[in-house]
């Protein structure tokens, strides 16, 4: 078993790929087959796997969760901000923790498909990556 701390600056809100950096930690592991487990360590921030070619689909994702927890409700949790407690509800409605094959020594995603960091705060913030690779 392997497991490293990876820290990731996005540049605020929105869909930013870490596939490259949780592949360095899945080739360091050594692992040929087994499972690779990717959690992020914050309640306003999320992982998601999703198409890597057309970029209208991150932005459409972006868009429809902002309607469903929108900045500017009524919250009762507003000391970090007006975006704050449409994170934590954005986060909440999502994933914080993917797990994802390892075949070949390499992350077995399909064609179009990234790992991505899906950060809900509009200014950017250091993140950090739990990933975990075991097998054989």
């Amino acid at each position: 078993m392997h497991q490293e701390s990876v820290r990731v600056e996005p540049g605020g809100r929105g869909l930013h790929d870490v596939t490259d950096a949780v592949r360095r930690v899945v080739h360091a592991a050594g692992v040929r087959t087994g499972l690779c487990n990717v959690c992020v360590q914050h309640t306003s921030a999320s992982l998601v796997v999703q198409e890597n070619a057309d970029p209208a689909v991150r932005r459409d994702l972006e868009a429809f969760l902002a309607r469903l927890a929108p900045e500017g409700a009524d919250y009762e949790h507003e000391e970090e901000g007006p975006d704050d407690m449409p994170s934590h509800i954005r986060a909440a409605l999502t994933r914080t923790a993917e797990t994802l094959p390892v075949s070949g020594a390499e992350l077995a995603l399909g064609t179009w498909q990234a790992i991505y960091l899906w950060e809900h705060r509009r200014a950017p913030h250091r993140r950090t990556l739990v990933v975990t690779v075991w097998g054989l």
